[in-house]
């Protein structure tokens, strides 16, 4: 070359953040005429009756009720559906606009086969579109006229009878707006994703909880009730005798006996992981700078690693730790394997920290004199 050159490259290596999704679901339920087969946003400062209609709607109750328990900062997307249109439908139009955390489907579903096909679609849009979803439907409420809590336990129970869904959970109508509530308290930013919604320390949950519901019988709801149905997998309110207030049990997911996903916990936390991840391996296809040499794969763990280690930051004030969403990643936390010379496989291991759901306190007595 004769002449001398000069290039100067800017090169992005991806390091930037990456826009959080959490917290943003996606409520989908029949409309009353206003906004209907639209995809609409709202937060805590719409007024839902000019968006929705005047009219009172299931969408409607659960909204409000989902925006009281969030609290501060609470977003999301809202698709009315028209008469005929499915919430099918509704999920597509919103994956056609963006992206979201899960979605809440308002109407009760009526059969296992419809929660099945909640699962169902959310394994087709993460073929799709690459995107981890998760999906809340509920049953409708008791007919306080005709049904006894027994007979509604069975028809709500029939719902999840041999459903498996990793990606569902369901939450059935007791007091009215409990898919909403719990909706809320799962976006509720004091808290993270890794939080079970049995946490009390997040508080009561916020509504029309006071007054039992009854059954043809008048019997009032009560702990045995629900504790039969959060054993077939349904996810129930539930409160502490001589402690003020309704709280939740566990957020239980359609995953089979023995499963890593029983509780949604475990499931936003390596969702989270997948969508910080995700964009990190696409900017890496064709560069050679990801190669089998040692230095390429020390380098290329210290990427990858690095969505985990920002999930597990923790703080500790005055003594008191605030842990991260994940345990801080351990030494062998990240494999990388080449199954041939094009393609590489890219093992992490995600770390829940312990957490009680069940607390037992032993108290002995000591007659020993000391005098």
């Amino acid at each position: 070359m004769a002449l001398g050159q000069v290039q100067i490259n800017n090169l992005n290596q991806m390091q930037g953040p990456v826009t959080e999704i959490e917290h943003h679901f996606a409520f989908i339920g029949r409309g009353t005429g206003e906004g209907e087969d639209t995809v609409l946003l709202v937060n805590t400062d719409t007024d839902l009756d000019k968006v929705l209609g005047t009219a009172a709607s299931t969408l409607k109750t659960q909204l409000e009720a989902a925006r009281v328990n969030a609290g501060q900062n609470w977003i999301a997307t809202v698709v009315p559906l028209a008469s005929g249109t499915t919430w099918q439908d509704g999920v597509d139009l919103v994956m056609q606009a963006g992206t979201v955390e899960a979605f809440v489907i308002t109407d009760p579903v009526s059969a296992a086969a419809d929660v099945a096909d909640m699962q169902t679609k959310a394994a087709e849009i993460m073929g799709q579109y690459m995107r981890p979803v998760w999906f809340m439907a509920t049953g409708a409420g008791i007919d306080a006229e005709t049904e006894t809590w027994s007979d509604y336990a069975a028809r709500v129970k029939n719902l999840v009878s041999d459903v498996s869904a990793q990606n569902v959970m369901v939450a059935p109508t007791l007091y009215g707006a409990d898919q909403g509530a719990l909706a809320g308290r799962l976006c509720n930013r004091s808290i993270t994703i890794a939080d079970t919604p049995m946490r009390v320390q997040t508080g009561a949950l916020i509504g029309d909880f006071t007054s039992k519901p009854t059954d043809s019988t008048g019997r009032e709801l009560d702990m045995a009730i629900l504790t039969d149905l959060s054993i077939a997998r349904l996810s129930v309110p539930q409160w502490y005798p001589d402690i003020p207030g309704v709280y939740w049990g566990d957020g239980a997911m359609l995953d089979v006996p023995g499963g890593d996903y029983q509780v949604i916990e475990n499931l936003r936390v390596v969702q989270k992981a997948m969508r910080r991840v995700y964009p990190l391996a696409v900017t890496r296809i064709g560069d050679r700078k990801l190669n089998s040499t040692p230095s390429s794969m020390e380098a290329s763990k210290s990427i990858f690693i690095k969505p985990l280690l920002e999930m597990s930051h923790s703080v500790d004030i005055l003594g008191i730790p605030f842990p991260g969403e994940i345990e801080p990643p351990k030494d062998g936390d990240i494999v990388i394997s080449w199954k041939s010379k094009y393609e590489v496989e890219i093992y992490m291991m995600v770390r829940p920290y312990n957490c009680p759901k069940k607390i037992t306190v032993n108290i002995a007595l000591d007659l020993n004199n000391y005098s």
